[in-house]
């Protein structure tokens, strides 16, 4: 059998690596930092190597440090996991899946009693936000990305891509024939929400108007006549099917409204979206249940 340290200096390591602080691992293990550094010290001297910088401060992982510190973090991983199923007695768990607010409250979330349905055992932990979550901490299992290109670093599925359509209320337009010419955007309240700024190409009226622009010779200054704006592409939303004003909705988003006519297409002229990536560590110990999770959601995409 390979000669292995000690458990107690890799659960030590793995805990002052995760949270690159002696105080706060020894917190956490129910030690003193001193009982922390001698652990570590003797891991040190097993591998023949500095796992830690010590100075100047903050403390941080050396090259050997970040080659061993992915290995021990994903191995206790593995063995909770293991450990857990076999105080189960079944192969269920907990996946944690991170998303953007808005795909997760209007696609995810309306789909998981399907989830359910198929997969009892394995019960899903959403997360909603619109910070990107590190995946390589453990922060979630897997993150759907929204991206113009595939995220780089990890193994990643595209699930779909949408499109952004000029869409409203029909108690806002009322009998008005639809599509709408440009020039009658004017006549209505104009709703958009915000996208970094870094981001030329994003779906804003400013945008729409310089798409339009290349078919119309007169073309009024609709970007000008933004009445409110909303940071949350949710708010943005449901704004729109409170027919509050005309907006730019992703197609994904609102597929249920304009599939109902809470919403219709006021605009022949889209533009182009973004794509949904599944992402997850290629070393999982769940890979089992993250393979399940992205076969269904593929799976689900025809009944957005």
């Amino acid at each position: 059998m390979r000669r292995l340290p000690p458990l107690t200096e890799l659960r030590a390591f793995e805990a002052a690596a995760r949270q690159l602080s002696f105080k706060d691992a020894a917190a956490e293990l129910g030690v003193t930092p001193t009982a922390v550094s001698h652990q570590i010290k003797l891991l040190e001297q097993f591998c023949g190597q500095q796992l830690f910088r010590r100075q100047p401060r903050p403390l941080a992982l050396t090259p050997a440090g970040q080659q061993l510190f992915p290995v021990v973090r994903d191995g206790f991983e593995i063995f909770a996991e293991a450990l857990a199923k076999v105080s189960r007695g079944t192969a269920g768990g907990k996946l944690r899946i991170t998303a953007t607010n808005a795909f997760a409250a209007r696609w995810l979330v309306p789909r998981l009693p399907l989830w359910r349905a198929m997969h009892p055992r394995v019960k899903l932990d959403i997360v909603g936000t619109d910070a990107v979550l590190d995946l390589d901490s453990g922060e979630a299992d897997i993150a759907i990305r929204y991206a113009r290109r595939p995220p780089a670093g990890l193994p990643s599925v595209e699930l779909m891509r949408d499109s952004f359509c000029v869409v409203a209320s029909p108690k806002l337009v009322g009998s008005a024939a639809t599509p709408l010419r440009p020039c009658d955007l004017t006549r209505f309240p104009l709703i958009e929400s915000e996208w970094p700024a870094a981001d030329a190409a994003a779906p804003r009226w400013q945008q729409w108007q310089k798409v339009v622009g290349r078919r119309y010779k007169s073309m009024p200054d609709v970007s000008s006549l933004v009445s409110i704006s909303f940071r949350e592409e949710l708010h943005a939303i449901e704004a729109a099917v409170a027919g509050q004003g005309i907006a730019i909705c992703s197609d994904v988003l609102v597929g249920p409204e304009l599939a109902s006519g809470a919403l219709v297409a006021v605009s022949r002229v889209r533009l182009p979206g973004y794509g949904f990536y599944i992402v997850h560590r290629p070393l999982h110990s769940r890979l089992d249940s993250i393979e399940a999770f992205i076969k269904w959601a593929r799976s689900t995409v025809s009944t957005r």
